[in-house]
């Protein structure tokens, strides 16, 4: 048998990626039924004990009790968990892989060191893990180089690799300098890592780019210099950002970057480490979610080996914003590669920091589903368990609503129909 010449010229690995996805479109096409102890819907809090959910074409056919299944439906029953949507988190930097022993905790050195294919491929990794750790949703904030994550991105959602749902950020959007300290020789290592943009018409341009080359929102870093963004500023880029359909996200590190931010009324906050207590309250009038990313105790030994108050303090703000009633969506951050965690292991072990501060555990799985799928602008399609919803589900073993820390005891993830292989 004579090999046709467009399969001697198609490389071994593409030829297992097409057979793998094969295999995966004929799971996608066979029924599926899922059987569990219960079942969670997050907006409401209420639990169906011993639910089937039916899964055809990656969604949600329907989930309940008494369904017919049909003669031929795969039948998995995964015993005593608890079955939920698949997680979001609304703060990832996947194609961002800090290294201590080379990078020093510093974005520059990382930045100057990796080239953006090195970048893609730890978005590669980084998005395996996080899918493998129940994130089926994720929202990246930028620190990508030149789009980096973009592509990763568009091969998940094109079907070529097994990976959450990304909504990327492209180039974050900052006043000179973004988040470097830089040397008046070599000001030019601020590209492509930030998008340079003080003046109105540098702005306009900024987010015309990022829209262009595919982002899903706009993030800006407010205060990470001595000249921070103003109101005016902000409102001016939530305007622009709007005619294309993107919302803004907003780094604030200080107080006065926080309320700025929240004065103008952005879609999110992110970290709001030193935010006051009123600006809390008016970013909550301003229909702002706020997006914390707490440090687990390794990441705090790297990034402040002598503040032993870091913890306390972003406790003390978490607490505040739960008196506060803003919402509040889950942000990993996790940008900093820690002995013993991937990035997926690394991200769900913050549960443990929110749980910490006194959120119960239904708000805490709000803020790892129905609240960020809002905020991302896919709460008609993700973020449930409801028919005609893509079937993004994770089962966890026993009962989050009894113990909240068994949110982070993922024992199946499906991603759009798809069961991921445990790793």
């Amino acid at each position: 048998m004579i090999t046709p010449r467009w399969i001697r010229l198609v490389p071994c690995f593409a030829i297992v990626a097409i057979l793998t996805l094969g295999i995966a479109g004929v799971a996608r096409a066979q029924t599926i039924a899922l059987r569990a102890a219960r079942m969670i819907d997050p907006a409401t809090g209420h639990v169906t004990e011993r639910p089937v959910v039916l899964v055809t074409g990656g969604r949600i056919d329907s989930a309940g009790t008494d369904l017919h299944i049909p003669a031929k439906a795969r039948v998995i029953d995964l015993g005593d968990v608890t079955l939920l949507p698949g997680y979001m988190d609304a703060h990832t930097h996947l194609c961002t892989t800090l290294r201590p022993d080379r990078d020093h905790v510093s974005f520059m050195v990382m930045a100057t060191a990796e080239p953006s294919a090195a970048r893609a491929v730890e978005g590669v990794i980084n998005a395996r893990a996080m899918l493998n750790a129940g994130f089926t949703t994720i929202r990246d904030a930028g620190n990508e180089g030149n789009y980096a994550c973009g592509a990763v991105r568009d091969a998940i959602q094109a079907g070529r690799l097994l990976g959450p749902t990304m909504v990327t950020s492209g180039r974050i959007i900052a006043p000179f300098g973004g988040q470097f300290q830089l040397q008046p020789e070599r000001r030019d290592l601020i590209a492509p890592e930030y998008f340079v943009a003080d003046t109105r018409d540098e702005m306009v341009k900024a987010i015309r780019e990022n829209a262009h080359f595919g982002a899903g929102l706009i993030k800006i870093v407010v205060d990470d210099q001595r000249y921070i963004y103003s109101v005016d500023d902000i409102r001016f880029m939530i305007a622009e950002a709007s005619r294309v359909g993107l919302k803004v996200a907003a780094h604030v590190w200080t107080a006065p970057g926080a309320h700025n931010a929240a004065a103008a009324g952005v879609a999110s906050l992110e970290h709001l480490w030193a935010i006051a207590d009123e600006d809390l309250a008016l970013a909550k009038a301003n229909g702002s979610t706020a997006v914390f990313t707490p440090f687990i105790a390794a990441e705090e030994r790297l990034l402040w080996p002598a503040d032993t108050g870091v913890h306390q303090q972003q406790l003390s703000h978490l607490r505040a914003a739960i008196r506060a009633g803003i919402p509040m969506a889950y942000g990993s951050d996790s940008p900093i590669a820690i002995e013993g965690y991937d990035r997926g292991s690394l991200a769900i072990q913050k549960i443990d920091v929110f749980l910490e501060a006194g959120m119960t555990p239904l708000t805490l799985l709000q803020a790892l589903t129905t609240v960020p799928a809002h905020l991302i602008g896919v709460e008609k399609v993700r973020g449930a368990l409801m028919p005609h919803f893509a079937a993004d589900i994770v089962a966890v073993l026993g009962d989050p609503m009894k113990d909240g820390k068994a949110l982070k005891a993922v024992s199946f993830v499906m991603k759009d129909g798809v069961i991921v292989p445990r790793q």
